[in-house]
């Protein structure tokens, strides 16, 4: 089936990349090598979200152009939704392709957010193309918005593919907050039922994880779906390096959690929690 899009995204996704003030990358004439992906619907995506970032300048030139985009993402999303559909998709198909310029929206915030919070990014454009963070992000706001219309398996296909770009696993089940920074990323795996305030920024090998897991009464062997497992982390947290975060605990506002910190139990508003015992190191010369 060819997927016609019929709504008004293109005109509004139109409209933003001419509201975009600096630093956001504006200029229509830059060429950057061209990069190949196995799914097209991050190509797309990219493009939609970045135009002038990804050699599509003609996006921000020609309206027309936005909606051709569109029918090709609709397409591709059709075809994706369509095994695992009982029925037809397309309603839910329009209504993700209605969200995009409300998530290009919240994505400028994320790179702002990882522009004020890495001292190494020099520019927006540095942040869109480069930094793996961003790119598991974005994929991941859309794919929230198919697993939210009962599409959560196509939507884990697209997570699954930005892990294996990015090193960064979020289920498309997180709810995550706006100004969402994930500095380095390897190792980083956010679970499905976890929530995420703004302003939180997490380092690389942080787990917001499940601590333990409930049987499924009615089989042997099977696990239990579909309840909370996993934590809810407040506004204007920092999470560092190699920190798990397991359970369904609370996280409150403006914690910091140091690295490699072990955190089970509910956090309170304005805390610090770090390791206190480091292991002693000794050093014994070879000659």
């Amino acid at each position: 089936m060819e997927y016609r899009y019929t709504g008004d995204a293109h005109k509004r996704l139109f409209a933003s990349y001419h509201d975009d003030t600096d630093p956001f990358p504006k200029p229509t004439a830059m060429e950057f090598p061209t990069q190949r992906y196995r799914r097209e619907e991050v190509d797309i995506l990219k493009r939609l979200f970045f135009p002038t970032c990804w050699n599509a300048a003609g996006l921000v030139r020609d309206k027309s152009a936005v909606l051709d985009e569109l029918d090709n993402l609709g397409s591709l999303f059709y075809a994706g939704i369509r095994p695992y559909a009982d029925d037809d998709p397309s309603r839910t198909v329009e209504q993700i392709l209605n969200e995009l310029p409300k998530i290009r929206a919240t994505l400028k915030k994320d790179v702002e957010a990882a522009y004020k919070g890495d001292p190494a990014a020099k520019t927006y454009m540095e942040i869109i193309r480069s930094y793996p963070g961003f790119l598991a992000i974005m994929v991941q706001r859309v794919a929230h918005e198919l697993y939210k219309r009962d599409a959560g398996e196509y939507a884990r296909e697209l997570t699954e593919f930005a892990k294996t770009q990015s090193g960064i696993d979020i289920h498309p089940g997180a709810e995550i907050g706006e100004y969402f920074f994930i500095d380095h990323g390897t190792g980083v795996v956010i679970g499905e039922t976890a929530t995420v305030g703004d302003w939180v920024r997490i380092y690389q090998d942080v787990t917001l994880g499940a601590l333990h897991f409930e049987k499924d009464e009615t089989e042997e062997h099977k696990l239990k779906k579909g309840y909370k497992r996993h934590p809810d982390i407040g506004d204007h947290v920092v999470i560092g390096a190699g920190t798990k975060v397991l359970g369904a605990i609370t996280v409150g506002d403006h914690v910091s959690v140091g690295a490699n910190s072990w955190v089970s139990e509910d956090v309170p508003d304005h805390t610090k929690v770090l390791v206190t015992d480091h292991p002693t190191q000794k050093r014994k010369s070879t000659d």
